[in-house]
């Protein structure tokens, strides 16, 4: 999981697949953060990727180096309610803090479960690893 982190944290913009209904929606996302021992991401709770998330945890996000290789997650969102949780996160993201606040009512956080990542490049093998 410290290498799907390090991937993320080093190509800080990656993309977040969501259903909303039938369709899909995917949008950039930047937060990323271990807290104890799971990978968390945030989000406002009056944006629609809330609803949708709510709706259906069925995730994926993709990300790309620019070293030539991509990074893709399949996983269910599971939202934490606690403060610890969202402190955390924004711990980690001071640009956010004018934006979020872990008592504000709009800051939300999930963490990646039954996480599968897969490593590809053109020029190796996947590899795969679960979390």
């Amino acid at each position: 999981m410290e290498e799907v982190l390090k991937f993320l944290k080093d190509n800080p913009t990656y993309y977040l697949a969501t259903m909303d209904g039938s369709q899909p929606r995917v949008r950039p996302f930047g937060t990323i953060a271990l807290f104890e021992g799971r990978l968390y991401f945030q989000t406002g709770h009056v944006k629609n990727v809330y609803e949708q998330l709510i709706a259906n945890p069925q995730i994926e996000i993709c990300a790309s180096s620019h070293q030539g290789g991509w990074l893709r997650i399949t996983a269910t969102a599971v939202r934490d309610d606690r403060r610890e949780a969202r402190a955390a996160v924004l711990a980690d993201y001071p640009s956010l803090q004018d934006m979020y606040a872990p008592d504000d009512g709009n800051c939300e956080v999930f963490y990646l479960k039954d996480a599968t990542a897969v490593f590809s490049s053109f020029t190796a093998e996947p590899r795969t690893i679960t979390f």
